[in-house]
């Protein structure tokens, strides 16, 4: 695969195929952070290999945490510090382009304590983060941002967290409420946390509870999920596998969509906590069948019509149905989706751009997009934006339609390496 460009194959007939994706990036980071600052070795079985991942990993052993990983099996050991982290005095991080890695270990490195410097790509010093750090600021944290604390880099010197109550907005990142959550236990004392308005994203928010439970912190919940309480309590270390990563999923579930015929997805059951499993319910409403096993779903396409989808809840998932908006009938209307222009590029205005350039008529909203597909698909050369999930998704509609050439390819090694190589495995032998 040309490192510049890659040329997709439209694939000719319905598909039947079957893949596991790697896992989930989502669990892997939130995993390695709560292994680090719990007592004891805890082992973890699936890990995503990922540039996000590689980063998590590459801070926790500057702060000092021992941890060994096998990559030919996605394994990790992880010996924790019991929130006693072995490295205090500065240190400069690089997160890369890593949005989870920044947000989390900002929180997690507060609460500990200590002196740090976290800093990413230019893309990083524009992506707000003075939502958490003005929180990290009412708990008695000692961190500071850029620009009026609003933006990277980030500067920790601090003597752990106090406790006490905040207010965080629920509508910028799940993230930000992610990231106090995890590092909340570590606080002398209880710590509320209430989130005004409502709250994007909020299974990722399910997903870091579980986590926490697994490694022995519960939390409270009160006022319909507006507000969280968070005694003092020490993480315990814990054997974890990671299941397959649902965003990934989505990308096969959507050629299906496109394609017809079928493909199963292994690993990801319908008991998933990942809320990006919810896509699979979209298609549905697109015309799909769709069969949820315990460890397995089959998607069956082709999808049929357009519809209307708030995607608040699995905005990850954005990109793959403006895939498959393009290849059925009537239009189909996006939204729920307005921190997605703060994310690794500005994924509606972007996205908007390189449908319009494949021929679709779209209407870009403030929070999302209403895409009417064309009557026939457009040659097009895709700018990626160094956005992951811009390449992977409209990667898709070059199954259907000749001509699709995807900029960068390469951008997709954030969370998925060998995205290009599955998803040619899906092409009829």
């Amino acid at each position: 695969m040309s490192s510049k460009l890659k040329k997709i194959i439209p694939i000719a007939g319905p598909l039947n195929a079957s893949i596991r994706p790697p896992g989930s990036k989502s669990l892997t980071n939130r995993a390695l952070l709560l292994a680090a600052v719990a007592r004891g070795e805890t082992n973890l079985e699936g890990i995503l290999d990922c540039d996000d991942s590689r980063v998590m990993l590459a801070a926790l052993r500057k702060v000092g945490i021992p941890l060994t990983v096998d990559w030919a099996t996605c394994r990790a050991v992880v010996r924790g510090c019991g929130g006693m982290l072995p490295v205090h005095e500065h240190q400069s991080i690089d997160v890369k382009n890593s949005g989870t890695t920044i947000r989390f270990l900002a929180a997690m490195l507060t609460a500990c304590g200590g002196s740090y410097e976290l800093f990413g790509v230019p893309r990083m010093h524009q992506r707000p983060i003075g939502e958490l750090v003005r929180a990290l600021q009412v708990l008695g944290g000692g961190i500071s941002a850029s620009a009026e604390d609003e933006f990277p880099p980030v500067r920790i010197d601090s003597q752990g967290l106090d406790g006490g109550a905040i207010s965080i907005a629920g509508n910028r990142s799940s993230q930000f409420l992610s990231g106090l959550l995890m590092a909340a236990p570590l606080a002398r004392g209880s710590i509320e946390i209430r989130v005004a308005g409502d709250l994007v994203s909020q299974p990722y928010v399910a997903l870091t509870l579980d986590l926490m439970e697994k490694f022995g912190v519960s939390v409270e919940i009160t006022a319909a999920g507006q507000s969280y309480r968070v005694c003092p309590h020490k993480y315990v270390a814990t054997q974890l596998t990671i299941e397959p990563d649902a965003s990934a999923a989505s990308y096969f579930f959507a050629a299906a969509a496109i394609c017809g015929g079928s493909v199963t997805v292994e690993g990801l059951g319908r008991d998933s906590l990942q809320g990006d499993v919810r896509f699979t319910e979209l298609l549905e409403q697109m015309g799909c069948s769709v069969d949820r096993g315990l460890t397995s779903i089959t998607v069956s396409g082709p999808a049929k019509k357009g519809i209307v989808a708030n995607m608040g809840d699995c905005s990850d998932t954005a990109q793959t149905l403006a895939a498959v908006a393009m290849t059925v009938k009537g239009p189909t209307t996006i939204r729920g989706i307005a921190h997605n222009r703060i994310k690794e590029t500005d994924r509606v205005g972007n996205l908007a751009i390189e449908l319009r350039n494949m021929g679709a008529s779209v209407t870009e909203l403030a929070e999302g997009l209403i895409i009417e597909p064309p009557e026939s698909i457009r040659p097009a050369r895709i700018q990626t934006y160094d956005d992951h999930r811009m390449a992977m998704s409209m990667a898709l509609v070059g199954l259907r339609a000749p001509g699709v050439e995807i900029e960068n390819p390469g951008c997709v090694a954030k969370t998925y390496p060998r995205f290009f190589e599955d998803l040619e495995s899906l092409r009829p032998q």
